[in-house]
């Protein structure tokens, strides 16, 4: 029989040792490897998607470049229209609106005039009323003493 030595059982122990730790490293190491696949399988799908929305935003911003251009465009022509029409309202009032107001003042003039001539024909308006304590009675009836 063959006795075994402390120093035999040790080595034993620490052999046993590192190849349980050897076994929990190489699974570790599987695992890692099934990770890396599949973000590297991710990242090139999300990179074969995003290529196609990038060139679609891309394609969106020139499209609204291009309408805020025409925009601009249209807003500046509006501009020059207003500035026009405010030009020819001010050339229209110089030039009617003297004349006008004229015509207007004689018409007053005329009606003024001729308003005077008929209050003339017209008889005197009634006599006015006067109020006694709750009474009304008229200046022309009335009687003094």
């Amino acid at each position: 029989m063959h006795t075994v030595s402390g120093g035999e059982v040790a080595g034993i122990l620490v052999a046993v040792f590192w190849a349980i730790l050897v076994s929990f490293l190489a699974v570790a190491l599987a695992r890692l490897a099934q990770t890396l696949k599949a973000t590297t399988k991710l990242v090139a799908d999300v990179t074969d998607q995003a290529v196609p929305l990038l060139a679609d935003a891309s394609s969106a911003v020139r499209s609204a470049q291009t309408q805020i251009d025409r925009v601009d465009a249209i807003a500046s022509d509006v501009q020059e229209v207003t500035s026009n029409a405010s030009a020819l309202s001010t050339t229209v009032a110089s030039t009617f609106g003297g004349p006008l107001v004229k015509v207007a003042a004689f018409g007053y003039g005329v009606r003024r005039a001729l308003g005077g001539r008929k209050q003339e024909d017209v008889p005197a308006k009634s006599p006015r009323r006067t109020v006694i304590v709750g009474r009304t009675v008229p200046t022309a009836r009335r009687k003094r003493k």
